[in-house]
């Protein structure tokens, strides 16, 4: 069987590289520049730099245009349905929605370069994962040197009560997600987190739902992501909140004089990465630009203006810049890793979730 297997690798490596070989980009550049206008939508505003990049690199005229997930989604399912496709790349959209409903109805299409394709994770490659999205339990450095908290389950204590922030999970869906695969992949961890909090096993249906409820209950600030790092970060407070946050936020310490902190060595995680995909519109008029264009987010030059904000390449040849400001790279092996062979079940129990969230939050 071992034999088999490391024939079956073999196999497939040779076939990765002979496709490799086979891709030419300069004929993708040029099949590109045959092809109409187009525009990329991103959650990033940051797009807007990089599509200017771009078309700058590969004399190209594409438009990048920030758009929340919701959005994306909403763009891509009326573009389709009336035959008349803008938006050609779809990046860091709701990962449940475009890997369980809008692929299989062939709204989009996954494509990976077959030069980058040998040097991703399996998990990188269907859907394919552009860039990946570090959120973060978060401090006030400016409060002390070390993290306050060592374990999630502190956050459902009276300590905690009311001095924890969290986005919206009612108006960023994947943050009930994010519940729904602690419950799905790492009971364990979390049940192994409840007893050394505790000093006892956890008895229970589910300690992923035993720590949502408890967590909402305790009375958390919802809030936006700008608002979230404000509670944490700024400045000057006698009793600053604790929370999670993408690590986008880390340049506040820059820009805005914050003092925003990676809890590191929480239990069971210190956060979790959300994958940013890069799909493509089905009868997209500018077909190789698209492509063009998801292969130019998979280089270092294309993904620079999101990896300095800690957002992790899906090639790991490239990593992350020093100038990164969260220090997140140094963590990465303490963060839940996202499995979207599952966006099926995060689609299906989001409603129930969110249910939960609301039936459950202290306000």
């Amino acid at each position: 069987m071992r034999q088999q297997g490391a024939l079956a690798l073999m196999i497939a490596l040779a076939a990765g590289a002979a496709q490799a070989q086979d891709f030419d980009l300069q004929a993708l550049v040029t099949a590109a520049r045959s092809e109409p206008p187009t525009t990329v939508y991103a959650v990033t505003g940051k797009i807007v730099d990089t599509v200017a990049a771009f078309n700058a690199k590969y004399g190209l005229n594409v438009t990048g245009k920030k758009v929340n997930e919701a959005g994306q989604v909403d763009l891509l399912i009326r573009e389709h349905q009336a035959g008349a496709v803008t938006g050609s790349v779809s990046l860091a959209s709701d990962v449940a929605v475009i890997a369980s409903d809008l692929m299989s109805r062939g709204v989009v299409e996954s494509w990976v370069p077959p030069d980058i394709a040998p040097n991703l994770t399996d998990a990188a490659r269907d859907p394919l994962v552009v860039v990946s999205d570090p959120h973060v339990w978060a401090y006030n450095a400016e409060a002390g040197e070390t993290c306050p908290v060592q374990n999630v389950w502190e956050l459902t204590e009276p300590e905690w009560s009311r001095r924890v922030a969290i986005m919206d999970p009612l108006e960023k869906p994947f943050y009930a997600d994010w519940f729904n695969q602690l419950a799905k992949h790492h009971e364990a961890e979390m049940a192994a987190a409840y007893q050394a909090h505790f000093g006892k096993p956890f008895q229970g249906e589910s300690a992923a739902k035993a720590w949502v409820t408890a967590f909402a209950a305790n009375g958390p600030l919802v809030s936006d992501s700008s608002g979230v790092a404000d509670a944490i970060g700024a400045p000057g407070q006698e009793k600053p909140f604790f929370g999670i946050l993408s690590t986008a936020k880390f340049r506040d310490n820059k820009d805005k004089g914050y003092k925003l902190a990676i809890c590191a060595g929480m239990q069971p995680f210190s956060g979790w990465l959300y994958p940013g995909l890069g799909v493509i519109a089905k009868n997209t008029p500018a077909p190789n630009t698209a492509r063009l264009f998801v292969h130019y987010l998979l280089t270092d030059e294309g993904i620079a203006a999101q990896s300095v904000d800690g957002k992790v390449p899906a090639d790991p040849r490239i990593g992350l810049p020093a100038a990164e400001a969260s220090g997140v790279g140094g963590h990465l092996d303490e963060l839940m890793i996202w499995d979207t062979a599952s966006s099926a079940s995060d689609l299906d129990r989001r409603q129930d979730w969110q249910d939960l969230w609301m039936t459950e939050l202290k306000r």
